[in-house]
């Protein structure tokens, strides 16, 4: 891997990284806010008071705001795959492209369309077109969601695919195919019900600050009861998705699993490490070994994964070194295998113009199954060969992502999950009760929620993606080899540049936000 510029892989993963997690500072809350407001709304077509007609509209509000700025990120985050990882769209554009292009030409034509009418369409067309236009925006805001997470599903759990090797380019074979397997589900209800979960804590913790300063009471009162179910809602969903999520997980990325739980060695009955700590052992034939101590849950880690507490569930050095017991190929095999794949695809190259019938023969084993399952699946892994034992042990440390950080993003993201739905049910039940007056803890505790719940989906995400790391396409494509030939230089100036562009629309958007939740709603 020593042709590779890693200093250019590192800035250009990191501008990544930097535009996704601005972008996704955005996303949530437009996903979750936008069925509480069309919930407002109905019940003020239904009831006919003006109170909710005035609720509806403060949320809008602010939901516009926060849109606006989340659109402008989300676009220059697309831009990015021609700009900084042209390689990965040659390789997988032909899949990757469709649902972005059905994402803008559909969902976000639709999102447009509607928008329009619910921001401006107020006493100029009928309350039930405004009401349908309300709920279309909803609707259309998560159907954004829904193919972007089809793209990002694909590039964890490549499916429903076929590589051309006159090409070089993988190509849909079937579209039905990526777009229902089980990691787009799980993932999509995933994302949606984690917006409606931060709509939900951002709506109460706004709420009990007017509680706190003692305005809008019945318009606190009565967001913080819709909030709270919308959130508990979400919260239902999170755990059912969160739990087919880790079943995916365990089958095609069992890499990522074992990293996000510290397992280093494989254990029927594996146990749930609550915490743990440790350090490397410093052994140079085992880069990625660790010794630590952890305080442990028995056979839960199992039964989250295979529903099975007696089940066998690899850990990371059963997945380098292999474990011939539980059927366990070596990384070291797969990336011999997937170096053998890569020559096959060269030898071909170059003998189409000067021995066609080995062109021929050679073309022929990327049509053959056996052939495929046994070499092509492991392309990727063939970038980490090499003939040199040393460098080859080093390179395959290379395929265990950082266990630290998915270690405690994972848990700091379940265990804010277990805080919020405290929240929830303590704001619904003193909601309906009509207790939640003169309880100054519990309006702090709500607010402090709001940054949390931003810092839990952004742990989400570093879980999802760091976790799966070196992969760009899990076993077809690193990371290394999907970036944009460019300079390095460039990179780093347009990093710097966009975080401090990003940073200033992140300071006005709060400026904004703030200065309207300071005036409120529109009384009487």
């Amino acid at each position: 891997m020593e042709h590779f510029d890693f200093s250019l892989v590192d800035w250009s993963r990191w501008q990544f990284a930097l535009t996704a997690m601005y972008h996704w500072l955005f996303v949530p809350l437009t996903l979750g806010i936008t069925f509480i407001i069309a919930i407002m709304e109905t019940i003020y077509v239904r009831t006919n008071k003006e109170e909710w007609k005035n609720m509806t509209k403060f949320w809008m509000i602010l939901f516009g705001i926060n849109f606006a700025v989340g659109v402008a990120t989300g676009l220059i985050l697309e831009f990015q795959f021609g700009t900084n990882w042209s390689n990965y769209s040659w390789f997988v554009g032909d899949i990757f492209g469709a649902p972005l292009a059905i994402e803008g030409i559909m969902a976000f034509f639709m999102e447009a369309t509607f928008i329009a009418v619910m921001f401006f369409g107020w006493n100029k067309v009928s309350k039930g077109f405004h009401l349908t236009s309300t709920w279309l925006v909803a609707i259309g805001v998560n159907l954004s969601a829904l193919w972007i997470l089809v793209a990002n599903s694909w590039m964890q759990h490549p499916v429903g695919m076929k590589f051309n090797p006159e090409t070089a380019r993988n190509e849909m074979v079937n579209f039905w195919e990526v777009v229902s397997s089980p990691t787009v589900i799980n993932k999509f209800f995933h994302a949606v019900s984690s917006g409606l979960i931060t709509a939900g804590i951002f709506v109460v913790g706004v709420s009990c600050w007017f509680l706190l300063k003692k305005r809008h009471k019945v318009l606190a009162r009565r967001s913080i009861i819709i909030a709270s179910i919308v959130g508990l809602i979400g919260s239902v969903v999170v755990i059912i998705s969160g739990d087919g999520a880790s079943l995916q997980v365990a089958k095609v990325q069992p890499m990522k699993l074992a990293v996000i739980e510290g397992l280093y060695e494989g254990k029927a009955g594996a146990p749930f490490s609550v915490v743990a700590f440790g350090n490397s052992t410093n052994n140079p034939e085992r880069p990625y070994e660790r010794k630590q101590t952890s305080v442990e849950i028995p056979k839960l880690l199992s039964f989250l994964a295979t529903h099975d507490a007696n089940a066998f569930v690899p850990g990371i050095t059963d997945l380098i070194e292999g474990n011939a017991e539980h059927g366990i190929m070596s990384a070291y095999e797969k990336a011999a295998r997937g170096k053998e794949a890569q020559n096959v695809l060269r030898q071909m190259k170059a003998a189409k113009d000067t021995n066609p019938e080995e062109y021929q023969k050679l073309k022929a084993l990327f049509e053959d199954d056996v052939w495929l399952n046994a070499y092509f699946k492991y392309f990727g892994y063939g970038y980490y060969y090499d003939n040199d034992a040393h460098v080859f042990t080093q390179n395959i440390a290379k395929l265990v992502p950082n266990v630290p950080l998915n270690f405690w993003s994972f848990r700091a993201m379940v265990a804010l999950g277990g805080l919020f739905i405290i929240v929830f049910a303590l704001s619904l039940y003193w909601g309906v009760k009509n207790r939640l007056e003169g309880k100054k803890w519990f309006y702090y505790l709500a607010i402090i929620t709001i940054p949390l719940v931003y810092i839990a989906g952004q742990c989400g995400w570093v879980v999802a993606e760091v976790g799966r790391q070196p992969w760009v396409i899990q076993d077809l494509m690193p990371t290394v080899s999907a970036v944009s030939q460019i300079k390095t230089g460039m990179v780093q100036t347009t990093f710097f540049l966009f975080a401090v562009t990003f940073t200033i629309l992140l300071v006005a958007e709060l400026k904004i936000m703030f200065a309207q939740i300071k005036k409120g709603p529109k009384e009487g």
